[in-house]
């Protein structure tokens, strides 16, 4: 399917490509964009399933691949970097996988990998009704007062946000109100019943991963219960060419609990990157 898309920064800028994850949409990645559009040209598509790229009919995560690729090849984007978050970071990965093959149109030119892993690993504990409640009442409250310090306190902390963000500042608040909330709710059920099949299947490409010879940025957080950071770091092990991040104090949104520094980070090994197409 053709994808929808957003776009920022020059034409003649570096291209990047930037992938979100689940739930989420290309609105998410702005916070990226923030920081690079002065000097990269950026594409953040809503993958199938998500945002604007609706779909009725069931897909796999292949599918995925299929259509980044067509979009890749549509906007002549390549061979670009490709920045990856969550979701978004294992078909980054793939994508540098299928660059490896013998004869393969190279379309990766750089991995900026961001809470992820080749071999993801979770340690979420269970949730039960009063975290469902919580999070439901400080998404709302949220989205009318976003970052309002009294809903952060009175129901954020208490919610399942507690496992998505460990800074609970109005700034962090604020992206889940105009980013993370409105992708959830535009996530259908057949995005959802993709990646649960890819997890049940037991999803493992660490062995894969020294064919990928392209340089490699890995980031990750102290407190991230998703994704955990040591499936992440076992991620950057792996890989041949890469350099490796571990924020603390943070969990698996820290783009939007740091974003300063995680843009100047990302800057920074762009500009020591700096390798020629």
């Amino acid at each position: 399917m053709k994808l929808q898309w957003r776009e920022w920064g020059s034409p003649d800028g570096i291209p990047v490509l930037l992938l979100h994850g689940h739930p989420g949409d290309a609105n998410c990645m702005a916070v990226f964009a923030e920081a690079l559009q002065h000097r990269c040209r950026l594409v953040a598509p809503d993958l199938r399933g998500y945002g604007a790229s609706r779909t009725e009919q069931p897909f796999t995560m292949s599918d995925h691949l299929q259509d980044v690729t067509e979009l890749l090849d549509r906007l002549q984007l390549g061979p670009c970097l490709v920045l990856g978050w969550s979701l978004g970071g294992i078909l980054a990965m793939e994508l540098a996988l299928r660059d490896a093959a013998p004869g393969a149109t190279k379309r990766v030119r750089g991995l900026i990998l961001v809470a992820t892993a080749a071999h993801p690993v979770g340690d979420h504990p269970p949730t039960d009704l009063w975290d469902q409640v919580n999070t439901g009442i400080a998404a709302l409250l949220n989205l009318v007062f976003p970052g309002w310090p009294w809903v952060i306190d009175t129901f954020g902390r208490r919610s399942l946000f507690r496992y998505l963000i460990q800074q609970h500042t109005p700034e962090a608040y604020r992206y889940l109100a105009s980013s993370a909330v409105p992708a959830y709710w535009n996530t259908s059920s057949h995005a959802r019943q993709a990646l649960s099949q890819a997890l049940r299947q037991g999803y493992n490409r660490l062995g894969e991963l020294t064919q990928i010879e392209v340089p490699a940025l890995v980031m990750a957080a102290a407190h991230d219960r998703h994704i955990t950071p040591a499936a992440s770091h076992k991620t950057a092990q792996a890989l041949p060419q890469a350099d490796w991040i571990l924020y603390p104090d943070v969990a698996h949104l820290f783009p939007w609990e740091i974003p300063t520094q995680v843009q100047q980070d990302i800057l920074a090994w762009i500009e020591h990157f700096r390798d020629p197409v």
